[in-house]
């Protein structure tokens, strides 16, 4: 997609969407409860900005959904492990709910615009993939990080690591259905994206068709004045 600058009245409106979009996931309708993990639907929002606007669109749409995820699930404590492990540590916790989807929305618009001019279905795919990998990946590397602190905080080593194998377990059920989601919808995705520049073109289209019917009228008047005058 061609853009001659991201603030647009049309790419702002559409931000603003994916915006409101993700926030109505992540309040109402972003996950279906799995024993203490999610299926979080407020991907497919961040695959959308990382495909329509590209790296620095998709990054930041992630870091809007990071923090709206934090507040939701380690805050509000709506995730009952998220909340265990803001609790065991704070700042390692919120670095990596915000990080982890700011770095997915980049990611996936880079290797979108990578892949696209060969094929924009592959490249929808790609994108899909690469925002639930990232997500659950920098997520378990992050629980990792926190094993020492989650330890501490539970007092013995055997009880925290009983409870890493099991939140390892659960993420890694909730990373598969995430990307099977992802993967099922990106054909839609890359049909959404082509429909959204279909009528940007026909658009602007419209706003120069009747300048040139113009033109062309005003040419016919000017030479029918000229025969009449021979």
């Amino acid at each position: 997609m061609k853009q001659s600058g991201f603030f647009t009245a049309r790419n702002v409106a559409y931000f603003a969407v994916l915006v409101a979009l993700v926030i109505v996931l992540q309040l109402f309708a972003s996950a279906i409860p799995m024993f203490g993990v999610t299926l979080n639907f407020s991907l497919i929002p961040i695959v959308l900005a990382g495909i329509l606007f590209g790296m620095w669109g998709g990054g930041f749409l992630g870091l809007i959904s990071g923090i709206l995820t934090f507040l939701v699930t380690a805050v509000m404590g709506r995730e009952p492990s998220t909340a265990f492990l803001f609790q065991a540590n704070p700042f390692m916790l919120t670095l990596i709910c915000i990080g982890k989807t700011t770095v997915a929305g980049f990611v996936a618009g880079f290797l979108y615009r990578l892949i696209a001019a060969k094929s924009r279905l592959a490249a929808a795919y790609v994108a899909s993939v690469a925002v639930a990998v990232l997500n659950t990946g920098l997520y378990l590397l992050g629980i990792v990080l926190m094993r020492e602190d989650a330890a501490v905080f539970l007092g013995t080593e055997a009880t925290a690591l009983a409870v890493f194998v099991t939140v390892f377990a659960l993420i890694w059920l909730n990373s598969v259905l995430e990307i099977v989601v992802n993967v099922l919808i990106a054909p839609a995705i890359s049909r959404i994206v082509l429909l959204l520049e279909r009528m940007a073109e026909r658009r602007k289209g419209h706003r120069n068709h009747p300048v040139t019917e113009q033109s062309a009228d005003e040419r016919a008047d000017e030479g029918e004045t000229h025969d009449h005058m021979h």
